[in-house]
């Protein structure tokens, strides 16, 4: 017998074998059970979920010579073994006609049709009409169905399977019952294809096969041709083909999602170098920049989702590691961002489809999400506006005056904070703007200064240094500019988020944050927290801690955006200084903590082993 693919192999033959679509087999096992029976159906939805499926087991069932109560067919499911059922399964039943309406889509086809209605069926109950591709009949030819749709004879039933609803005149499907059906879930899709891999005798790996399942995108029928394809070019052991995520990925010509983390990575800190010549590598490698773009918007997609509804969301048609990644990505920015990011991404892809230069639309489409994270919010610039500074912003300062000298070093245990000025751009302070030695008229506002001990001055940690340009540090010597800027020193924005933590009961947040590097990063403020793991620290600073920083920041008149990131150990003097180390072993200081000791008292409980994840990467 000549090979089967797995899609015509396992096609369902009953109601029940049909995945994900039991609001309609449930809907026709009841009609069929109460023979209430409609003389025409419309099935619409996705490619590859069942429509044509569906139509030949109604078929099936509405010609099974096995009558429903016997012990072959005890429910209205066709039995599969009598003459009918086998040869509408096959394709050559007489009385079951399946239709190809992308080619027979004229009108003197469907008169034809019409007329060969009126005639009783050959030996079946019912004459029975499967149109497939509906959509593609023409109005004229629908016109002609119209009076046979509405009186019937009424040993005849239509079935129009389509995957454009909307184009089948309504004339139509106001005469038809309309079952709409939807894509096929992931974990259906998944479930099938570990069913199949055991009845083929094939060592797949879960993470394969959860690939090939998000692969499909909804459709079964794709998601069993690429398994299909994966088979055919798997390594054989002991006679078994074994499906790996590699070679699905190779074939595919797909990327890891652990890339596009990297990506996001690079674009939250604002590494545009760095960004460009991941970039570069997979292009140079072979991956097609249409293929990478559209990628990054499906990536874009899950990480915003796990945002909005948690890492455990029914939003997430992806497996469990791939969960966990977006959730870690989605920490590295807020709704509002990613949001963005998406619409970027987005029309990046649309640019790519008619672009000859995919790769500099690609580059440039990336840099573009580098550069939204400075786009400030209408609520800034308004506030600014409403604050007062809107004549500040309206008029043109005066031209700048040279620098003066630095003033002499401050005692060794001061440290003194310049904030910088408010911006009411649309956009935040450019990153690695180098500083111009000559007069200008739009004087730009001090970078943020930290006087570690000794008295040196040491710039605070800019996102223009992190792209490898430099920033000049302003003089301690202009008191005047701090004064004119009218947003509080970063001193007075720590104290007072501090205290607000520990005030509310975030003791852990309140900690990390007292301990960590503050700098002012154009209208933008930057949290560097040494010694904690990326998922540490979103843990200990979370959406509720966010919030009493933000409502701290807009009482306090301070920069609207923020950013807590885990620093380098030791990184930065104010770290250095002002950080409480703990006192002896990581067990001790557990013990000392007062959430600890609360918990040991409600409970009754004793502690027996610590576990230190600030140093978690």
């Amino acid at each position: 017998m000549a090979y089967q693919v797995l899609a015509r192999k396992y096609r369902p033959q009953r109601f029940a074998d049909v995945a994900g679509q039991d609001h309609v087999t449930r809907t026709l096992l009841n009609a069929l059970a109460q023979n209430r029976i409609a003389h025409g159906y419309i099935f619409s939805g996705h490619r590859g979920i069942g429509k044509t499926t569906i139509a030949r087991i109604l078929a099936q069932a509405l010609n099974c010579r096995t009558a429903v109560g016997s012990a072959e067919r005890p429910t209205s499911e066709p039995c599969g073994t009598c003459d009918s059922c086998i040869e509408i399964r096959q394709g050559n039943a007489v009385d079951v006609i399946e239709i190809d309406a992308a080619t027979n889509r004229g009108i003197d086809e469907i008169r034809e049709l019409r007329d060969a209605a009126r005639y009783s069926p050959a030996r079946d109950r019912y004459k029975i009409y499967i149109l497939d591709e509906a959509h593609q009949i023409t109005e004229a030819a629908f016109n002609a169905l119209l009076k046979t749709l509405e009186e019937p004879p009424a040993h005849v039933v239509f079935m129009m399977a389509t995957t454009e609803p909307e184009n089948i005149p309504q004339t139509i499907r106001s005469r038809c019952q309309h079952f709409s059906f939807h894509a096929v879930r992931f974990d259906d899709i998944l479930a099938q294809l570990k069913s199949i891999a055991a009845q083929e005798n094939i060592e797949a790996e879960e993470a394969a096969l959860a690939l090939l399942a998000e692969a499909g995108d909804g459709s079964m029928r794709d998601a069993l041709s690429i398994m299909d394809q994966a088979i055919a070019s798997a390594p054989l052991q002991n006679g078994r083909p074994v499906l790996a995520v590699a070679q699905i990925r190779e074939l595919m010509g797909a990327v890891p999602n652990a890339v596009f983390e990297r990506l996001l990575e690079a674009v939250a800190a604002g590494e545009s170098a760095a960004l460009l010549e991941q970039v570069n590598g997979l292009v140079n490698a072979g991956h097609s920049p249409l293929s990478l773009a559209r990628q990054l918007v499906r990536y874009l997609r899950n990480t915003l989702m796990a945002k909005l509804g948690g890492e455990q969301t029914e939003l997430l048609e992806i497996s469990l590691d791939e969960r966990a990644r977006a959730a870690r990505t989605a920490l590295l920015f807020t709704e509002e961002e990613l949001t963005r990011n998406l619409q970027i991404a987005l029309r990046t892809f649309d640019d790519l489809n008619y672009r000859q230069e995919q790769r500099f639309h690609l580059e440039l489409g990336l840099l573009k999400l580098i550069h939204a994270q400075r786009l400030l919010p209408m609520e800034e610039i308004l506030s600014g506006l409403a604050a007062g500074t809107g004549s500040q912003v309206s008029a043109r300062p005066p031209a700048s005056t040279p620098r003066a000298a630095p003033a002499a070093p401050r005692a060794p245990q001061q440290s003194v904070y310049k904030s910088s000025a408010p911006s009411i751009s649309p956009l935040g302070a450019s990153a690695g703007a180098a500083p111009s030695s000559k007069p200008d008229s739009t004087t730009q506002a001090p970078a943020v200064v930290l006087e570690a001990s000794g008295g040196a001055q040491v710039p605070a940690h800019a996102q223009g240094e992190r792209n490898g340009a430099s920033r000049e540090p302003a003089s301690l010597a202009e008191p005047e500019a701090v004064a004119q800027s009218g947003a509080p020193p970063v001193g007075t924005l720590r104290n007072a988020i501090v205290s607000a933590l520990a005030a509310q009961g975030f003791d852990s947040a309140s900690q990390c944050l007292g301990a960590a590097a503050w700098c002012l990063e154009g209208s933008s403020l930057r949290i560097e927290v040494s010694g904690m793991g990326k998922k540490m620290l979103g843990l200990t600073v979370n959406a509720a801690a966010e919030k009493i920083i933000r409502q701290e920041l807009n009482r306090l008149g301070g920069p609207a955006r923020f950013l807590v990131v885990p620093g380098e150990a030791g990184a930065g003097p104010a770290a250095a200084q002002e950080a409480t180390p703990l006192a002896g072993s990581v067990h001790e200081a557990a013990l000392n903590n007062p959430l600890v000791q609360r918990a040991r008292e409600i409970f009754k409980a004793e502690v027996r082993s610590v576990l230190d994840l600030r140093r978690e990467k």
